[in-house]
């Protein structure tokens, strides 16, 4: 299947959370926009959805071997075979992450999805901007003149991220969810604690352990605790998360100060319940998953300020919003320019992306970034950010990246990922490497938008494109 601009491919997305995994598998042509200037996926179509099953632990590890069955189960089901996946996120959260072997998962998606797949385990900020833009994007772009507050509440953490016109501009995470008590189904007995749940008993000064009954008032002041967890990610208070269990719970500050009351949804699987709870459909009966998430529901629903909200604005997905965001919102599509003298190098996995330069930057800091780079041992990535490009700004930022790498010896055979803007990728190669008579393993993908990200992934050359992939997003 050609990648051309204007054909379908097939993009993946897979979730491994604290209580469920999913997969989905979607269609989408590759299309421009023209008001940024970029490619982009359009006409996204969902092929396949799989139902949600309950993540695979054995003791204190993810079972390796449930979870490889799992990921080739979805791949019978669906018809998908790796080879044909233009592109592709599979990301670890909450709970999952924690586990010792989370790595390991990592490993096992790409042993099997292939060299499109970008694979991360445990990326707080960007579970957060995933759920957000699986769910409520279209929302905030619907509505530009309201602020909107996503809470994506699974069974391990909380992902609050704050946006305005389709736009992510703060996210966070809190170690509050449904499975940091584990009981047993249809009662209230204790079967396990995580950390920061002892250390929330500890602070509550409630005496609990496993095969306790955690019921009545012991119950009543944990869901409290969530509660006014919620109620201060979304107002700013910082103030709440200063206490010894607090600063256990807070992973990510969510550095917000709120002008006004903003817009709250939710997602994740204690979001899906309380939209359920909502239209007044039935719930399932108590402690059915084997932890707090419908208690915590319940409690959310009773909250005036956390409630505001929800018959006003039903996100999209719902419980599934990352697996959405990782298969639909998570990969960006280069240009057809791009400068790549070895496609062979790609796909590289994990580079720091170590600088964001405007292209007009004085000479020095273009040297103190490929000082900065060259110290990372398999590669670095820069972003160049500029909104206007004629022959001789061209010419001149190509000058100065040439100066900067000769000058801080960068190693010629590592590569360098340049990431512009604009549509400029083979010309400024060429002039970065003296139209070739110097040689580099340089690589200049153009017409891609610049994030906040801390780490970048480049997929294989496909009909004259690679997809690329952020994460450890501020």
């Amino acid at each position: 299947m050609p990648e051309r601009s204007g054909s379908k491919v097939l993009l993946c997305g897979m979730d491994f959370g604290s209580t469920t995994s999913s997969f989905m598998l979607a269609q989408a042509r590759i299309g421009q926009n023209f008001i940024a200037g970029q490619r982009a996926f359009e006409e996204p179509k969902i092929l396949h959805r799989s139902e949600p099953i309950f993540t695979p632990f054995s003791g204190d590890r993810i079972d390796e071997a449930k979870i490889a069955a799992v990921i080739d189960d979805w791949l019978q089901v669906s018809g998908l075979r790796p080879p044909d996946i233009f592109a592709g996120g599979a990301i670890v959260t909450g709970l999952a992450a924690q586990r010792a072997n989370a790595s390991a998962l990592v490993k096992i998606v790409r042993l099997r999805m292939g060299q499109a797949m970008m694979a991360t385990a445990d990326d707080p900020c960007l579970e957060s901007w995933l759920a957000f833009m699986g769910s409520t994007a279209a929302l905030s772009r619907a509505h530009p003149d309201r602020v909107f507050v996503n809470l994506d509440i699974g069974g391990g953490t909380t992902n609050p991220a704050y946006g305005q016109g389709g736009n992510v501009l703060a996210a966070g995470c809190h170690f509050i969810g449904a499975r940091h008590f584990q009981l047993v189904p249809g009662s209230y007995r204790l079967t396990a604690i995580s950390p920061f749940g002892v250390a929330l008993l500890e602070e509550l000064k409630i005496d609990r352990r496993v095969g306790d009954e955690l019921s009545g008032d012991a119950l009543e002041r944990v869901l409290d605790y969530y509660v006014a967890g919620l109620e201060a990610i979304v107002r700013g208070n910082m103030d709440f998360f200063a206490t010894p269990a607090g600063v256990l719970h807070q992973r990510v500050a969510f550095a917000i100060s709120p002008s006004s009351v903003p817009e709250i949804t939710f997602t994740g699987g204690v979001g899906e319940l309380l939209y359920r709870l909502r239209a007044g459909q039935t719930m399932p009966g108590t402690t059915a998953f084997g932890d707090l998430g419908i208690d915590l529901a319940h409690r959310i629903a009773a909250s005036r300020f956390l409630s505001h909200s929800l018959d006003k604005f039903v996100p999209e997905a719902m419980g599934r919003a990352t697996v959405y965001g990782i298969t639909l919102h998570s990969t960006e599509v280069s240009g057809a320019s791009l400068y790549l003298p070895r496609p062979e190098t790609l796909p590289l996995y994990d580079l720091p992306v170590i600088a964001r330069l405007a292209a007009n930057a004085p000479q020095a800091e273009f040297h103190a970034a490929m000082a900065l780079a060259a110290r990372a041992s398999r590669g670095a990535c820069v972003q160049i950010c500029a909104s206007d490009f004629n022959p001789a700004n061209i010419r001149m930022l190509g000058a100065r990246l040439a100066s900067a790498l000769e000058q801080t010896a960068y190693p010629r055979d590592r590569p360098l990922v340049v990431l512009v803007e604009r549509n400029i990728g083979k010309v400024l190669g060429h002039y970065a490497t003296d139209w070739g008579r110097t040689w580099r393993n340089l690589i200049i993908i153009d017409e891609v938008a610049v994030r906040e990200a801390q780490f970048v992934n480049i997929g294989i050359l496909r009909d004259g494109m690679v997809p690329i992939s952020y994460f450890g997003m501020h």
